[in-house]
């Protein structure tokens, strides 16, 4: 049957072919040197039904995939005669011989879409998303929680220990060593000492109603309970991380955040992953998957990720305040990035003339021929110390300094509530950053970038969430959510490149 007589001519499936034919699939699939059992499927033919799929649905699930290669005559175009196959074989393609190809594969295609359409990729705009992952809702671990009911344990221990001392082995001139912190191998080491002290058989414990034990028994069973408490709490501390505070038992990789779509309506954390993607001319260009919620250090490594891929760094990286940080202008100074985040206070900055005229502002104030801060009473601030701000990697400081007398101060009350004499701390380094940002997103280049963000961006994310219905995960674990979040990038820009496709056709 000649498919492309039934098939209209302005179909999806078409540009699809046209994109697949451009890219070497050949180079992904490394076929083994020994074959056993039935003949294996197609892995080119394969990959382009699950990749058709996604262009067409956005998301589409595995049963639905082998639906529509039995019923959908586009698919079984595609498959070319060959044999359908199942769910069960899709998923198999996908989890053991797609999982590290994806990137590369829309690597591969991104070069041809870019040079067909001219793609600028000088202009990166950044935006992220929280999406809900397949987890269930309540089974948080905190880590703070776990931190302080280990302190506590170890409080509960030290009391054990003191009392098995005094009430047990002081008979047998035997003392075992309190500490504040117990690691779990020494008390691994004092329960076995303990058993051979007091000559215990656990073969001749007792458990359940109307058994009485003995005291030995009851100290050896706490001493094994405290233990095993200790276990489970250096797992969960261990599974956060540094960079977490919380995850979900049932999806480990899965941190809770606040999202968007909050259908419980009580503002409640739901385990989630923090989607970034970097923008250009309407197509993903990069993608990244992160555990944190905070979007200030995603930056750094989505920009490292683009570099990789292309190459070079982007002249006009724009973002939302989220992305504004001393960090993040420190970065684009190293690598020559022009400076288009807004920073947290920006809005405030632009719209509220009050706030931003205050002469009492530290950042307002002038300075003397000596280069001393002067408050607009002229009382100079004399400098005080400097101190680390904590977590920055680039050893920043903030500088502190002291009026020299506010007493008898007619604005006292506007200029500072507080006892004693005012202190400022200001970081003229950030100062000149945020002026710097001003002076850039004010311009009239400026205003079309963030124009062109909040249109390119937050309508890429739009499309996908909600035109296309792509709300929650569902993999689970890191490794697979880079796999999905991968093929949902790759239908997106397909599916953004038959649209530019058929407008150009249309037009002429």
């Amino acid at each position: 049957m000649d498919y492309t007589k039934i098939i209209d001519i302005n179909d999806p499936v078409y540009t699809f072919i046209e994109v697949l034919n451009h890219v070497d699939l050949k180079q992904y699939f490394v076929e083994k040197d020994y074959i056993t059992g039935r003949p294996k499927y197609d892995s080119e033919k394969l990959l382009k039904v699950v990749l058709f799929a996604f262009m067409e649905s956005g998301y589409v699930s595995l049963r639905d995939i082998e639906k529509l290669c039995k019923t959908d005559i586009r698919f079984m175009w595609i498959l070319d005669d060959m044999r359908v196959p199942s769910y069960a074989t899709i998923g198999n393609f996908i989890k053991y011989d797609l999982k590290k190809s994806v990137p590369e594969i829309m690597d591969d295609m991104n070069s041809y879409i870019f040079k067909k359409e001219n793609v600028d990729l000088n202009h990166v705009y950044i935006d992220g998303t929280k999406v809900e992952a397949n987890a269930n809702k309540y089974t948080w671990v905190w880590k703070k929680a776990c931190t302080r009911s280990r302190a506590k344990l170890f409080v509960k221990l030290t009391d054990l220990i003191d009392t098995i001392n005094e009430c047990v082995l002081s008979y047998y001139q035997v003392k075992f060593e309190t500490r504040e912190e117990y690691a779990i191998d020494y008390l691994e080491v004092i329960s076995e000492r303990f058993l051979e002290v007091t000559q215990l058989d656990t073969k001749d414990f007792v458990y359940g109603r109307g058994k009485r034990k003995t005291p030995e028994q009851r100290y050896y069973d706490l001493l094994v309970e405290y233990t095993e408490k200790l276990k489970t709490y250096a797992e969960h501390i261990s599974t956060c991380g540094e960079h977490r505070n919380s995850y979900s038992k049932t999806d480990k990789a899965a941190t809770f955040m606040r999202v968007k779509r909050d259908y419980m309506g009580n503002d409640q954390l739901l385990p989630a992953y923090n989607f970034q993607a970097g923008i250009c001319d309407g197509y993903v260009a990069i993608y990244d998957v992160f555990q944190y919620a905070s979007d200030m250090d995603c930056f750094q490594p989505l920009m490292t990720r683009f570099h990789d891929t292309y190459g070079f760094w982007p002249e006009y990286p724009v973002a939302d305040a989220g992305y504004g940080s001393y960090n993040n202008y420190l970065f684009c100074e190293q690598h020559e990035m022009k400076k288009y985040m807004k920073f947290t206070m920006f809005n405030k900055e632009m719209k509220d003339k009050k706030y931003h005229n205050d002469p009492y502002r530290a950042v307002n104030f002038k300075t003397d021929e000596n280069g001393k801060l002067i408050c607009p009473e002229g009382r100079k601030f004399n400098y005080l110390k400097s101190a680390p701000v904590k977590g920055n990697q680039y050893g920043r400081t903030q500088e502190y300094y002291q009026c020299e007398n506010c007493e008898g101060c007619e604005h006292r009350t506007e200029c500072h509530k507080g006892s004693g004499n005012r202190i400022i701390s200001i970081n003229e380094e950030l100062t000149s950053f945020h002026e710097e940002v001003l002076g850039n997103l004010n311009s009239i280049q400026g205003a079309l970038l963030r124009m062109n963000r909040s249109i390119q961006s937050e309508g890429a994310f739009g499309t996908i969430k909600w035109n296309r219905n792509y709300k929650r995960l569902r993999r689970r674990g890191f490794d697979d959510v880079m796999l999905e979040f991968g093929l949902i990038c790759i239908g997106f820009n397909l599916h953004k490149y038959h649209l530019s496709r058929m407008k150009m056709m249309k037009a002429a």
